[in-house]
């Protein structure tokens, strides 16, 4: 058993970010303040939108009394060490304490974190954080004998223990799932060495992020008003949607000098992660490097396999829309640069927070009334901090399941229509989790990250159909057009391309062969031209990005924001088309939590990763939109 704690907010934030830099949003706009001037307190704000932690914790002196139970029980997991292949009772007394001490732990955290994150500056709040994360760390190292010794029991007599003790049965999924990972379990000693190089396999990625965003020079150049600036991964990205090409090929040529000067530096640090990821694989006995990040949540590597070749053998879509947009902006030629730039500004109108709630309810409609009930729910019983306020975190989040608390949403709202979206994003994730944590056991009471970004996209798709559909003018439902194209565009063939990306460099480094700054950048040139077509002109700059891109270091994770995409949009497209057996489905996926493989999740609901079908569903709407687009400017 693992230690549940809420770290599930954080990963989801990460994703928000990166989501927002993908979808084209206006990333200014998402984090700005009013421009009345000082954020309000939050005594300033009505309660019904703030959050009512009361929920978890009625006081602080009962968040301390669970805090306390926790420190004074831990010795109890003493009894239990060496001794859990010696009965089914020895096993089902120690799963059952492990639960109740993560079922204490979660809420805890959830309590800490959330407090904290409405006041940071917050001393008080702050420090509770930090001591919950220190208990978190004291009950990992205590439970860490749980799983090596079920895992090294006779599988006959585990199954024995299952099939005499009716409350172990629950478990026998969990049971299946360590067992699988039995091959690559090393030794006591040997997992005791893993452990003291995993710090060392992190080496190459945070030596990136520190020289990347802490040390590396970026050049100056002129904005559209003739001042000097100093360019930033915020004003590159920025930069990318303006109008004004100049400054567009100016930032972009100036965003990538200092990667092209230092490519031999990132060069090591990218082989640096090929050489750890390849330690892992072979120290614990995988075919690749591949097979090893794919094992753990039981993805077979043939779903990425079709993710890759489907996308190849479907580039058209993509290359049409290189060709219109070119045609749109009137250029000569096409260049990476002016793949961003934003053809139909969209409107200045601004969104209430209650007129969102209303759209939101309108768009997702067609879920059906069990999930617009659990949605009015949390509309109407505090569990959103909807407002920017003095001291609170940025971004946005939904909390995950923490077992017998309903999740929260974390939002700023500033009026804009990227808000809407956010907010169906991570309303998508929230009653997901309000789904799994109210029908699964504790020990399933989550779900895998494969499939984490399915319901949040599938609101995302949801909200962009209601509002293309509801759309009082042409030049409002193109730029609603524009944004999932770029969608599309950016979650799905681009994402897919780093995935084809990095399979082929870590194939290449398994294979023996040289990786040098040219083979990389030479390579990753190709899929571009590839992928956009022969209207692209890729610049060398293009070719360096190998060079910027964090994902690569994050083992194989990237394809998987493509499936979820695939995987969201073809469960929409069935929701609309068959109706009520087809919710039914997309209910019972939001149910399952972790109870089956993620990749069986997904088949039930009706959608087989391993297919082509979800993938080529995208390239059918892609075409869809692109139809519909040349429709609205042939009009006169």
């Amino acid at each position: 058993m693992h230690s549940k704690t809420n770290f599930k907010k954080n990963i989801k934030e990460i994703v928000l970010a990166i989501l927002i830099s993908m979808l084209g949003l206006n990333v200014s706009n998402f984090y700005a303040q009013e421009e009345s001037g000082a954020l309000p307190s939050r005594d300033k704000i009505a309660d019904q939108y703030k959050w009512n932690v009361a929920d978890i914790y009625k006081t602080q002196q009962d968040w301390e009394n669970d805090f306390k139970w926790i420190e004074n029980n831990l010795k109890q997991f003493n009894k239990f060490q060496g001794k859990l292949g010696d009965s089914s009772k020895e096993l089902l007394d120690c799963i059952k304490f492990s639960e109740e001490v993560n079922k204490k732990l979660s809420r805890l955290f959830l309590y800490a974190s959330l407090s904290k994150d409405l006041d940071l500056g917050n001393s008080k709040n702050a420090g509770r954080y930090d001591r919950v994360s220190e208990l978190s760390a004291k009950v990992s190292e205590k439970m860490a004998f749980i799983n090596p010794e079920i895992i090294a029991t006779p599988e006959a007599k585990l199954w024995n223990f299952v099939s005499s003790q009716p409350e172990l049965k629950i478990y026998k999924h969990f049971f299946d799932n360590l067992l699988r990972t039995k091959a690559h379990t090393l030794t006591k000693e040997q997992e005791r060495l893993m452990a003291l190089a995993s710090p060392l396999t992190q080496v190459a990625y945070n030596t990136f992020g520190i020289f990347k965003n802490a040390e590396m020079p970026f050049p100056t150049v002129k904005n559209p008003d003739g001042k000097d600036i100093t360019i930033s991964d915020g004003r590159y990205y920025a930069a990318l949607y303006s109008t004004d090409r100049s400054y567009r090929k100016r930032v972009y040529k100036g965003y990538y000098k200092p990667f092209m000067e230092f490519k031999n530096t990132y060069n090591s640090l990218f082989t640096g992660n090929l050489k750890a990821n390849t330690f892992i694989a072979k120290a614990r006995k995988y075919s690749s490097n591949r097979e090893a990040a794919l094992t753990p949540n039981n993805i077979p590597v043939s779903v990425y396999d079709n993710l890759v070749k489907t996308v190849n053998e479907n580039f058209q879509p993509l290359h049409r829309w290189a060709k219109l947009k070119q045609k749109i902006l009137k250029l000569k030629d096409f260049h990476p640069y002016d793949t961003y730039v934003t053809l139909f500004p969209s409107t200045d109108k601004k969104y209430s927070y209650e007129e969102a709630k209303k759209i939101l309810l309108k768009a997702l409609k067609p879920l059906g009334k069990d999930y617009i009930s659990h949605l009015k729910k949390a509309f109407n019983n505090r569990w959103i901090d909807v407002y920017e306020t003095k001291g609170k975190r940025s971004g946005a989040y939904s909390s995950g399941t923490t077992f017998g608390v309903h999740p929260y949403v974390l939002l700023n709202w500033n009026n804009q229509l990227n808000d809407v979206f956010t907010f169906a994003h991570e309303m998508g994730h929230n009653i997901h989790s309000y789904y799994t944590e109210h029908t699964q056991p504790f020990v399933y009471a989550d779900y895998s990250i494969f499939v984490a970004e399915v319901a949040s996209t599938a609101n995302e798709a949801l909200l962009l159909d209601y509002l293309i559909k509801n759309a009082k003018t042409k030049e409002e439902k193109l730029s609603l057009i524009e944004h999932n194209l770029n969608a599309i565009t950016t979650t799905f063939y681009r994402q897919t391309r780093f995935a084809e990306f990095e399979e082929w460099a870590n194939k290449t480094f398994e294979e023996g062969k040289a990786i040098t700054p040219e083979v990389l950048s030479n390579k990753y040139g190709e899929m571009y031209k590839e992928y956009w077509g022969d209207n692209m002109t890729v610049d060398k700059e293009e070719e360096y990005t190998w060079a910027r891109i964090p994902h690569f270091y994050y083992d194989f994770y990237v394809y998987q924001y493509a499936t979820s995409f695939a995987a969201s949009q073809a469960l929409v497209a069935k929701i609309k088309k068959e109706g009520q057996p087809a919710i039914d489905k997309y209910l019972h996926f939001l149910k399952s939590g972790n109870s089956l493989y993620p990749i069986d999740v997904l088949k039930k609901a009706g959608v087989d990763m391993n297919s082509e079908a979800p993938i080529k569903a995208v390239v059918a709407k892609m075409n869809h939109l692109l139809d519909e687009m040349e429709k609205l400017l042939n009009e006169k």
